[in-house]
């Protein structure tokens, strides 16, 4: 067990060597929750945001006392579903309001206006391209929306770039910066950017795990691979051993069986010889035949149930099998309820001969199996419809069968 844990311990110097997990154990390797990433989920967020529609957006980015417009509270709401594939569909919902004395399209604003704006937007997320943190989740977007601004609706064209950061699985921070331009402005509609920042919440997660994750599985699958290499060697070495002391008692117990299946087959030729002879035994007995439109035993065939009752009073071990019939004439119907009655005087009679019923098994066919060409509408003589006035005896069980 020891040469065994050492060789393994070399292997994973030798397969990781060149990695940054070169001196991990094999304990340290086991995945953890740290190994997984959220991979899709929705976001909720909820949060402020900035407005610069001062015109002169480039010379002035940071101009935040002169150029941003906010409110002191809540007003910015969006909802977005994030997939696997580090695309996102985010509808967002803003509110704000121009406020007097700041810098709107070049000119000092003389007065309060509010600010509203809905846009949809498709996002991708950079950690597809740069590789995933975890916690840094940089992304970019374009999408498209409504505007009022300045007292001037808008359709705008939107280019967004910002970034989330995650506290846990669930919570984090979302900032963002998104240009906004009009599709028309025509009725002097402007340009411009919309910054914000809030809290995000992630539900309906879906995880897997993280680059350094897949990195451990790799490892941990080929160390595997390893461990069970090790124990085939060691399994095949059993074998190569155990074969010598197999192959002298296999070719004694294929000698064995192969006089206990000579003695079997015997045994199994014995009975069926018997059953051959007593199936022909009671074949010879032949058929008890009805009048017409009767289910009475003549004194003549009551004597062939006699005969097949001694049979199976000579030998316990069968059973036997009467199957009753009558000819077309009649419906299918009557012509079953005739073949009944038929089975049931029968069995009656038979079981009067101190037979037990769990030996005698019955079944009634009707018409459904004439032994000649007498079916409904070929005319027929009253003697080739009497042949299939029958009930007839099979042997069902015989021996162990």
């Amino acid at each position: 067990m020891k040469t065994s844990n050492w060789m393994l311990s070399l292997f994973l110097c030798l397969f990781v060597g060149h990695t940054s997990m070169a001196q991990l154990t094999e304990e340290e390797l086991q995945l953890t929750a740290k190994d997984s990433i959220v991979q899709s989920s929705w976001i909720l967020g909820l949060g402020l945001n900035a407005v610069d529609d001062s015109g002169n957006v480039l010379d002035g980015l940071f101009n935040v006392g002169n150029e941003w417009n906010m409110v002191p509270f809540p007003s910015r709401l969006s909802i977005g579903r994030y997939f696997k594939s580090g695309l996102g569909l985010e509808a967002v919902g803003t509110y704000n309001q121009y406020q007097e004395g700041k810098i709107i399209d070049g000119l000092v604003n003389p007065q309060d206006i509010d600010y509203f704006g809905i846009d949809a937007r498709i996002t991708y997320d950079l950690n597809k391209i740069v590789g995933q943190t975890g916690w840094f989740d940089p992304y970019v977007g374009v999408g498209a929306g409504y505007t009022e601004a300045n007292n001037l609706g808008r359709g705008t064209y939107n280019a967004v770039v910002g970034f989330r950061t995650w506290f846990s699985d669930r919570w984090g921070l979302d900032f963002n910066s998104t240009g906004k331009w009009a599709m028309s402005q025509s009725n002097g509609a402007t340009n411009h950017v919309q910054h914000a920042a809030g809290v995000v919440y992630q539900f309906g997660i879906e995880k897997g795990l993280s680059k350094r994750g897949e990195e451990k599985k790799a490892l941990l699958a080929a160390l595997e691979q390893e461990r069970q290499r090790q124990q085939d060697s060691i399994n095949e070495a059993n074998r190569l051993r155990e074969e010598a002391l197999l192959a002298e008692r296999l070719k004694k117990e294929q000698e064995e069986a192969a006089a206990l299946a000579a003695a079997e087959q015997a045994r199994k030729d014995a009975l069926a010889q018997r059953f051959k002879e007593l199936q022909t035994a009671m074949d010879d007995l032949g058929d008890v035949q009805f009048k017409f439109n009767s289910s009475y035993l003549t004194a003549t065939y009551k004597s062939i149930l006699d005969e097949i009752a001694v049979l199976l009073q000579e030998n316990p071990d069968i059973r036997v099998k009467v199957t009753a019939h009558t000819d077309s004439r009649g419906s299918d119907a009557y012509n079953l309820w005739l073949s009944e009655r038929r089975l049931e005087r029968t069995l009656d009679y038979l079981k009067s001969k101190n037979l037990s019923g769990d030996r005698i098994l019955g079944e009634a066919k009707g018409e459904r199996q004439l032994k000649n060409e007498c079916a409904d509408g070929v005319p027929c003589s009253e003697t080739k419809h009497g042949v299939n006035r029958r009930s007839t005896f099979s042997i069902a069980l015989f021996g162990e069968q």
